[in-house]
């Protein structure tokens, strides 16, 4: 039987995401300067107004004030019509050491046994659904925030955008789980004042699917994307009406809100734990990676088309408590059988998770946008300023937990014959 199945994403501008993004950037400047900083950031924006807050354990110091504003002229909130201007809003810091008492769980004399920095459980999802091995609902959701950020900073064509955007896709799915065809879409964008309403959302309206979704249709990397579109297709842009008011303005932010938008769209699973601001001694963060990157393996090597799996951990304990993994019918190869080649071929201790992925870098930054998965890994290089404006470089590798650098061995030790 036939089903509908929808995923939402939230653009830069949005309030939360602008705390996952300064919350990260503060993050990477930490580590850029000590590799082995103890970071938990959380961040809170409203009208003209941040608060920084969390815990840090570190040999170095970062000028949050400086970062978080950088970090807002990037995303375009630049005029005082916003009510949130990088350069005239106020920020107050309150960062704390973190607790001891949680630093003596984590910190071991041999490196490998480095504990576990909290309880907890992490989900790993991917499915043979698109080429990235993400729910197609949320790669749609994600490009048409993507695009529609492209032409606010292109500034040629809907120049009256404004930062603050969110989109939703609903597809239709046959009874064999194949997408049919783009069921509805709805995008809510902030914008300048119209003389009219009336010309307001009509304008809109025009331009989303005359200029947006022809954009959306040309650069998605889908193969058939543009059949997904149809005549039956709704839109709802914009269906409350007027949005001037947006951003901080309009809605307070808040570090780690929006944890469905930054994994898989509603599909699959979530432990609940948020992952900007915080280093990769948070197994919310680290494990959760870990976990995609073996489910994104293990799918793309053949062991199933969908996969999910779930880890658990304990505070202060480096083995993981318990794994299981869920094919939805979708693999002829037994679950625990799974299971037990995946402790024989990933080691999921804390500090193993951070060295086999290289998450002692400042690579955070990229992540707090338009999803942690399903992006492509890649080298770049990078510069932060130490508190005295002094410059350094670095070489990072970004994505790490989306290389598909196991599938060899997967398929020896699951015996899958290697495609000619």
């Amino acid at each position: 039987m036939a089903y509908l199945f929808t995923s939402e994403s939230v653009s830069e501008g949005h309030p939360d995401k602008i705390s996952d993004q300064i919350s990260d950037s503060i993050l990477d400047h930490f580590l850029a300067y000590d590799p082995n900083a103890k970071v938990a950031i959380e961040t809170l924006v409203t009208t003209g107004q941040i608060i920084i807050t969390g815990e840090v354990n570190s040999k170095t110091w970062v000028n949050v004030q400086r970062i978080s504003r950088d970090v807002l002229r990037k995303i375009g909130y630049t005029k005082n019509e916003y009510r949130f201007n990088a350069d005239s809003c106020g920020i107050i810091s309150s960062i704390q050491e973190q607790s001891l008492d949680l630093l003596e769980g984590i910190v071991r004399s041999k490196k490998e046994d480095q504990g576990s920095g909290d309880q907890g459980i992490v989900f790993g999802y991917a499915v043979k659904e698109t080429e990235n091995y993400m729910p197609l609902t949320l790669e749609i959701s994600h490009h048409i925030l993507k695009e529609l950020s492209f032409i606010r900073n292109e500034g040629e064509k809907m120049t009256y955008l404004r930062p603050d955007a969110k989109s939703q896709v609903t597809l239709e799915y046959s009874e064999n789980n194949v997408p049919l065809h783009v069921h509805t879409i709805v995008i809510s964008t902030q914008h300048d004042e119209f003389d009219t309403k009336e010309k307001m959302q009509k304008r809109i309206i025009q331009d989303v699917i005359n200029i947006l979704i022809p954009r959306v249709k040309k650069n998605m990397k889908f193969k058939n994307i543009k059949d997904l579109f149809t005549n039956r297709t709704k839109y709802y842009i914009n269906p409350t009406g007027k949005f001037v008011t947006g951003g901080p303005h309009g809605d307070t932010g808040l570090t780690g809100r929006k944890i469905i938008v930054d994994t898989y769209g509603g599909r699959g699973s979530h432990g609940g734990g948020a992952f900007s601001g915080k280093d990769p001694s948070k197994m919310d963060r680290s494990g959760a990676y870990a976990a995609r990157h073996i489910a994104k393996n293990l799918v793309a090597a053949g062991v199933s088309d969908e996969l999910l799996i779930q880890i658990s951990y304990a505070a202060g304990i480096s083995e993981p408590i318990g794994i299981f993994v869920n094919t939805y019918g979708k693999s002829k190869i037994n679950n625990k059988i799974i299971v037990s080649n995946i402790n024989k071929i990933f080691d999921l201790r804390p500090y193993a998770i951070e060295k086999r992925l290289k998450l002692r870098k400042p690579i955070y930054i990229e992540t707090s946008v338009y999803g942690h998965m399903g992006k492509d890994p890649k080298k770049v290089y990078k510069s932060f300023l130490d508190m005295k404006g002094n410059k350094k470089k670095h070489k990072v590798e970004l994505f790490t937990w989306e290389k598909l650098d196991y599938l060899s061995l997967i398929k020896e030790i699951f015996n899958i014959k290697l495609k000619k």
